[in-house]
């Protein structure tokens, strides 16, 4: 049987913290240099990828106008679900991994750090947008909070996520407190507006509006460090090298987020109780209800994420 030599076409689907977590798969495909015409196809709009050095020139979004029949209808369809990889769902692997076993067929191994590359206009507005709160604030330490995941709704006054991965709102207010009184001035990275103001805060929350993905890297970066939940800002924490907390409940570290990093902390909440919960490979009520009260945080554990935050010294 003759190989079949037809270049792919890697299908992209989902939140923005897999798109980020398939680019070092892609780079490693590229640098084999076994498929030099192959594409990347973002199923949605994503610029994500504007500016990398390999990858940019190769990658579309689903809009682009006569891409089945000028690249597609010659080419072989891969959509690589890393969520249905045997070692991520056994915890042998993180979601890097998995993309990099269903693209490169190696293995788990380690794989560098997801490339970002910010324009010179993206970075000098991120970093006036830093220098602008820090002024307005009269605060020297900067933290960026993105306390919801993907999956969060909004009902009246409270928040639900079915996936279990968010950080509870009255915890996050306490959170926020906290931190504040620890002079940090506070800004938090979210898809929708919330209303701070019965909360008692001694200074207002930054809340930026209409910020797109690559404005929020940049701020991420000048930021003096990130808290956040499992979603796309701690995937762009590491991408840009700053200090990370994150806050786990449903989803394992080893799956979701970098606990052998350096200036990663992981704040697991789900250690000792969670269950795996096979998303994307089939839905299992009895283990979502099982997660639901996962991430709820008594007072000592919202004074252990503020320590640290704050980089106090964490008594293991």
């Amino acid at each position: 049987m003759t190989e079949n030599k037809r270049p792919k076409a890697f299908f992209l689907n989902g939140g923005m913290g897999r798109i980020i977590s398939a680019i070092p798969a892609l780079e490693k495909y590229h640098e084999a240099n076994t498929d030099p015409n192959f594409i990347i196809v973002i199923e949605g709009i994503c610029d994500i990828l504007n500016g990398h050095p390999t990858l940019d020139g190769k990658t579309y979004d689903m809009y682009h106008k006569n891409l089945f029949h000028t690249k597609l209808i010659d080419m072989d369809i891969v959509s690589p679900e890393p969520y249905r990889v045997n070692e991520y769902f056994n915890q042998k692997c993180n979601i890097a991994q998995a993309f990099d076993i269903l693209i490169n067929k190696q293995g788990v191994r380690d794989l560098p750090k997801p490339t970002l590359v910010l324009s010179k206009e993206e970075l000098l507005t991120a970093r006036k947008a830093i220098d602008e709160i820090k002024e307005k604030t009269k605060k020297e330490k900067v933290v960026i909070i993105q306390p919801f995941g993907r999956a969060i709704k909004q009902i009246d006054n409270s928040f639900v996520d079915a996936s279990n991965r968010s950080i509870e709102f009255h915890n996050l207010k306490n959170i926020i407190r906290k931190l504040m009184k620890k002079d940090f001035a506070v800004v938090l990275m979210s898809e929708f507006g919330i209303d701070f103001k019965d909360a008692g805060f001694p200074d207002e929350v930054a809340l930026p509006e209409k910020v797109q993905l690559r404005q929020w890297a940049g701020i991420i970066k000048y930021a003096d460090v990130f808290l956040g939940c499992d979603s796309v800002g701690q995937h762009l924490a590491y991408a840009v090298g700053t200090p990370a907390n994150v806050v786990l409940g449903a989803t394992y570290p080893e799956n979701t987020s970098y606990p052998d990093v350096e200036n990663f902390n992981i704040i697991d909440l789900g250690q000792m109780t969670r269950e795996y919960d096979p998303i994307r490979i089939s839905y299992d009520e009895r283990i979502s209800r099982k997660n639901e009260t996962i991430m709820t945080m008594t007072p000592e554990i919202e004074d252990y994420v503020v320590s640290a935050v704050n980089g106090d010294p964490i008594e293991e």
